[in-house]
């Protein structure tokens, strides 16, 4: 009989990035930055998401979060459907490839104080993924991890009787 007992790397490892990223809706929303700002709200309240990717000519420009909105936005006292995104995305955009792990996305969000991470393939934008969708990776993981420790345990319990 093979040995129950499974190396650490086996239990503790987290799903690759391509996995976490397929169990979320595959849609990229995006915007252009023409589009005004009140649009961009819009798209955000009704597919209740908290940023959007602007793209021009297939590149990310930018980005759009409901914080920038507020701040740079409702706090400047613009109107929503005259100000065009491009006024108020952030420009710097930090990004993630398909390959990175969960703990390289965890530190690029700590590092930067940023909630999402645009994730690309071969130099194209296929997702977003949040601190949210990480945490709730995390949380699913830890419960595997336990839930494999107390197997084991038992298993090695078993065994001594």
């Amino acid at each position: 009989m093979d040995h129950p007992l499974r190396r650490p790397d086996e239990i503790l490892a987290y799903r690759p990035l391509r996995q976490i990223l397929a169990a979320k809706s595959r849609e990229l929303w995006t915007i252009g930055p023409k589009d005004n700002v009140l649009t961009a709200m819009r798209l955000m309240a009704d597919k209740n998401i908290g940023l959007l990717v602007v793209m021009e000519n297939k590149a990310i420009v930018g980005v759009l979060s409901e914080r920038d909105c507020v701040r740079r936005l409702v706090l400047a006292e613009k109107a929503p459907e005259a100000t065009p995104v491009a006024e108020i995305m952030v420009r710097d955009v930090i990004e993630t490839d398909i390959g990175s792990t969960l703990a390289d996305c965890l530190k690029l969000m700590h590092a930067h104080h940023i909630r999402h991470l645009p994730v690309m393939q071969n130099g194209t934008a296929i997702g977003v993924v949040s601190i949210r969708d990480l945490l709730s990776e995390a949380v699913a993981h830890h419960a595997k991890v336990i839930s494999e420790l107390e197997r084991e345990r038992l298993t090695m319990f078993m065994s001594t009787i």
